[in-house]
């Protein structure tokens, strides 16, 4: 079982830029992969960006070029470097980790006025 939590989140102006955390329970070396979804109010959840154990990425179209996923695997923590921010980029922000099963984190809020 893997819990995780982020961080991170807040009120930013469009332009400007937040960094998340995910920080998990266990090594994440041993985790298929950690992955960052987002969901807008009235909106269904959607993938953002996803690192692999063996440090592979990908990221949504709408993301990429801005947003960044790394992981610290001695912190056993993932973070999402999120630049030139949008307001269509406000959502709570949820970290997911792929073990056998998919263990959610409670999500962190991102706001970004125009």
């Amino acid at each position: 079982q893997v819990q995780v939590v982020e961080s991170g989140g807040g009120l930013v102006q469009a332009g400007g830029s937040l960094r998340l955390s995910c920080a998990a329970s266990r090594d994440i070396f041993n985790i298929n992969a950690m992955n960052w979804y987002r969901q807008a109010p009235g909106k269904q959840r959607e993938f953002v960006a996803t690192i692999t154990s063996g440090g592979s990425t990908n990221y949504a179209d709408s993301v990429k070029g801005r947003f960044t996923i790394s992981r610290d695997n001695a912190k056993n923590t993932v973070y999402l470097q999120m630049n030139n921010l949008k307001p269509e980029d406000t959502a709570g922000y949820y970290c997911a980790a792929v073990r056998h099963l998919v263990y959610w984190g409670q999500g962190t809020q991102v706001t970004v006025s125009s």
